[in-house]
């Protein structure tokens, strides 16, 4: 109603603000007007909670699966996680802002997010996993290819999560209206309670029962499940009814592809499989701690012991290694030895080969690698049957908490037999904190060696290792051995044919005592096939002329590898 004032005369007028016509049944509601639900209000807002819920489950799933396998192809856990993390969050800025456009149509915009979501998520490991494979190097970008690929899915994932915040508030909104700050708190809530969920469900469910392939398809076929049934079965009739039968038939189809990559997946790992090591793959295994392979040992063929995807065993040349790591720090007291890491019963083989062990105590997380040790033929063959040996005691545990727990028992000799230091994985087996409770396990002329990696191609590394020793009051005599096969170390060292691929190893050996360990071979020691006093002296001065000076030690707080 309003006044109007004419001639001396007051006119009152009154004005009546009609509602929408409502619209007819298979017409989409007009924007801004309240949803027609097919349940009371109250049970609509709970379905779209709930799936804000699955959504925001299944999204943390994606990005943790993300992290998992790139730290599995490309290596580096810290990097893989912080790229995959810091891209991914900038993307749903990015495409919470692009989701403004779309609250005119939120209802169809969510419904084609979420199939679009469940697609790309759904299939990332299988296409980050299949170029690894297939494409190995992609020309000369080995190492950058990867990235590559790992950044473009994260932006895409980033951005369809992003946007779908926005199109939940409309839809939310549109059920009952209610203050902004009450709408994000129930959004926000649902989301992160959902993110906790998925998070959980990863490490504890998907992997180690699916495994990262089938895991992430079957994420994506639940999350199509969720966003297809909250829009077509309550937001139905803000769709046309060709915009129904479209994203039905969308949904449909992601399902039908999720589902057959689903029932051909183990046929794609096997191929993949024997792409990345070839076609005498005899034992493939997903262990609580790593993927083994064993490839060989059969007519004639070396073995090669494979984990996570990083040759660590090679038959044709780990007697240099193993030679090398184990006998220089055999001359001398050797009655009690401790070896850390070496499940494969390589190192004490070579332990054994000397007279005088009495106790040899082999350190190793990974159970079903002490078992391939013990039962695998061909791997039974290479270490000697050392585990039938009643002098061998095996203890299963981590290497670290390990020597925590023991401070009362002392050793001759200890061979830390571990993966390279570059690996993130094992940086608290290469600081100076380890190293400091290695040194407490050694008799007073007790000797410690440790598996540094190569110096050729990764002196810092191997300089880093020695610095750190030393800070943990060592005494050290660094030395590498040349005779490695640079033919396929895969993961962060694929590097077949590149002029820097690791041809070498590198070791310290350290003693507690006063004065710089000596290196030599026991004169009472077995015969070996390739390393002498004379090699060794060679070695010891090879890797001489590449120490690096000023680095500093390696902690747990600070890693510098």
């Amino acid at each position: 109603m309003w006044v109007t004032r004419r001639n001396g005369r007051v006119t009152y007028r009154r004005t009546v603000i009609e509602s929408p016509a409502p619209a007819s049944p298979g017409a989409p509601a007009p924007w801004g007007s309240p949803a027609r639900l097919p349940v009371r209000p109250g049970t609509g807002r709970f379905l779209v909670l709930a799936c804000v819920f699955v959504c925001a489950a299944c999204g943390l799933v994606y990005e943790l699966e993300l992290v998992a396998l790139a730290s599995y192809l490309i290596g580096d856990s810290v990097t893989q996680a912080s790229v995959v993390l810091s891209v991914m969050v900038f993307a749903m800025g990015l495409g919470s802002l692009v989701a403004k456009r779309l609250r005119w149509h939120a209802a169809a915009g969510f419904g084609a997010i979420e199939a679009v979501l469940a697609l790309v998520g759904g299939c990332s490991a299988l296409a980050l996993y299949g170029v690894f494979a297939w494409t190995g190097g992609w020309g000369g970008l080995w190492g950058q290819g990867p990235r590559v690929l790992l950044v473009a899915f994260s932006l895409a994932i980033g951005l369809l999560i992003g946007a779908e915040v926005p199109l939940l508030m409309e839809l939310i909104q549109r059920i009952r209206r209610q203050d902004a700050g009450g709408a994000v708190a129930d959004l926000f809530a649902a989301d992160y309670v959902g993110a906790l969920v998925g998070g959980l469900a990863f490490p504890f469910l998907l992997l180690p029962l699916l495994g990262q392939l089938t895991g992430a398809l079957l994420t994506g076929a639940v999350n199509v499940l969720a966003g297809g049934a909250l829009v077509l079965g309550l937001f139905g009739c803000d769709l046309t009814r060709r915009g129904r039968w479209l994203l039905l038939g969308v949904n449909c189809t992601v399902l039908g592809l999720l589902a057959a990559a689903a029932v051909h997946v183990d046929d794609f790992e096997r191929a993949a499989r024997h792409a990345v090591y070839g076609a005498d793959v005899r034992v493939a295994l997903q262990t609580d701690v790593q993927e083994v392979v064993l490839t060989g040992g059969t007519d004639g063929r070396p073995l090669d012991l494979f984990l996570d995807g990083r040759l660590r065993v090679s038959g044709r040349d780990e007697h240099r290694y193993h030679e090398a790591l184990v006998h220089p720090a055999m001359n001398g007291p050797h009655a009690r030895v401790l070896i850390l890491g070496g499940g494969d019963g390589l190192a004490a083989r070579e332990v054994l080969r000397h007279p005088g062990v009495r106790r040899v105590d082999v350190v190793e997380l990974d159970a079903e690698v002490l078992r391939l040790a013990r039962e695998d033929p061909a791997l039974k063959r290479l270490n000697g049957q050392v585990y039938d040996d009643p002098r061998v005691h095996v203890i299963t545990a981590d290497a670290f908490r390990h020597l925590r727990r023991t401070s009362s028992v002392r050793y001759d000799v200890v061979v830390s037999d571990l993966p390279d230091p570059g690996i993130t994985a094992s940086t608290k087996l290469y600081s100076q904190e380890f190293y400091g409770l290695a040194g407490r396990m050694l008799t007073a002329d007790g000797r410690l060696v440790v598996h540094a990696g190569p110096v050729t191609s990764r002196p810092r590394v191997f300089w880093t290792v020695e610095s750190t020793l030393r800070a943990a009051g060592l005494k050290t005599a660094p030395y590498c051995v040349a005779g490695r096969d640079p033919g396929f170390a895969a993961g962060p060292d694929r590097s077949s044919g590149r002029a820097d691929a690791p041809n070498d190893w590198g070791f310290v050996l350290a003693t507690r005592g006063p004065a710089e360990p000596t290196l030599s071979l026991s004169p009472q020691g077995p015969r070996l096939r390739t390393l002498t006093d004379t090699r060794l002296r060679e070695d010891e001065r090879a890797a001489e002329e590449s120490r690096l000076r000023g680095l500093q030690a390696s902690t747990l707080v600070h890693p510098r590898y």
